[in-house]
C-alpha cells in the first residue's frame, strides 16, 4: 500500500561535513517545511554531520478551521480535549508517507537508524511519536515540542518493542494556548508510566512556540543522541 502514497516533498539541509547521521523535523498545522527550516541552520552550525529533512504536509479541510484547506497530517475536530476520537486514519496514512523518509535514509545513504531522530512541532509532535513508538526501527533519538500523546487509548498496544528505552526529549511551555501545557504534562506521565526514557522540560511564559532556551537544550540532547563519529 506505502508504495500507492504520494512522496512528501522536504525541505532539506545537507550535512557540511561527512553526513553520519539525519535529524527529520515535523512542522505543525498550516505551517510548511521552511518554517523550521531556519531553525536546523541554526542547529547545523553546531552539528556539521547532521542531515536535516523538514517533510511538508498535504493541504486538506481541517475540522477545527472550518473545514478550510491547509497543510496538514490529519484532521483535528476540536483541541478542547485530546481524550476525544483522533482521526487515527489520517494519522497512520501520514505515518507511512514518514517511514517512506525514514527508510530513504536507511536504503538510499546509508544512515542506520540509530543515527535519525524523529520528531516535530504541534501535530508534528503527534507525529513524530505515532511514527517513532510504532517504528519496528530503533531510532537514537525522539523530539516531541508542545505536543500530545497520538491515539492514546490504542498507542501502547500499537507501540513496537524497538524504542521502549529511545530517549524522548519533550519540550513544553507552561502558558501554551493551544496545546494546553496540561496536555503534555499527560501525555509524558503515560510515557512514563510505560517505562519510557522521556524527559519533561518546562519552559516558563511560553506559548503554543519555541524559545532560545528550548533551541539550546534541543541541541544539548541532538549531542548527546547524535554525537558525530570520529574517523
Amino acid at each position: 500500500m506505502s508504495a500507492t502514497l504520494k512522496k512528501l516533498t522536504s525541505v532539506i539541509q545537507a550535512a557540511s561535513s561527512n553526513h553520519s547521521a539525519t535529524v527529520i523535523f515535523i512542522h505543525g498545522l498550516g505551517d510548511s517545511g521552511a518554517g523550521w527550516a531556519p531553525v536546523g541552520q541554526e542547529l547545523g552550525r553546531y552539528l556539521p554531520h547532521v542531515k536535516f529533512i523538514f517533510p511538508n504536509a498535504p493541504d486538506m479541510p481541517v475540522t477545527l478551521n472550518y473545514g478550510m484547506q491547509m497543510p496538514s497530517w490529519y484532521d483535528i475536530k476540536s483541541l478542547g480535549n485530546i481524550d476525544q476520537e483522533q482521526d487515527e486514519a489520517g494519522m497512520l496514512k501520514s505515518r507511512q508517507q514518514l517511514m517512506q523518509i525514514v527508510r530513504e535514509e536507511i536504503d538510499e545513504h546509508g544512515i542506520p537508524a540509530n543515527r535519525i531522530v524523529i520528531g516535530g512541532f504541534s501535530q508534528g509532535c503527534v507525529m513524530g511519536l505515532l511514527t517513532g513508538l510504532t517504528s519496528e526501527y530503533k531510532f537514537a533519538g525522539i523530539v516531541s515540542l508542545s505536543g500530545y500523546m497520538p491515539l492514546h487509548n490504542k498507542i501502547m498496544s500499537m507501540a513496537s518493542d524497538s524504542n521502549r528505552k529511545t530517549p524522548i526529549f519533550w519540550g513544553h511551555g507552561d502558558v501554551d494556548q493551544v496545546v494546553r501545557y496540561q496536555f503534555g504534562e499527560r501525555s509524558v506521565e503515560m510515557l512514563k508510566q510505560n517505562k519510557y526514557n522521556v524527559k519533561f522540560n518546562t519552559y516558563r511564559n511560553m506559548g503554543h512556540s519555541s524559545c532560545p532556551q528550548e533551541i539550546r537544550d534541543l541541541l544539548g540532547f541532538l549531542k548527546e543522541t547524535i554525537p558525530p563519529i570520529s574517523q
